[in-house]
């Protein structure tokens, strides 16, 4: 059984995801096992990006085990 990461905070990863978005990080740091397809085409070219800070900023992108971010 693998270790369930801490809740991150709303406001954290939306920052990190408009500074390092392209890299993948807020993904890795939300558990979701996929951030390198983000870091291999630097965010699907901005795309991705755009996509995942509307989702955490509107609420509709969580951890990846289904739990909300904190505000």
């Amino acid at each position: 059984m693998t270790e369930q990461k801490p809740v991150q905070k709303k406001i954290m990863m939306a920052l990190i995801c408009w500074f390092a978005g392209s890299l993948g990080i807020h993904r890795l740091m939300m558990g979701y096992s996929n951030w390198w397809l983000m870091l291999i085409t630097l965010g699907g070219c901005g795309i991705w990006t755009l996509v995942d800070l509307i989702s955490i900023l509107t609420g509709k992108m969580g951890m990846a085990d289904g739990r909300p971010l904190e505000s």
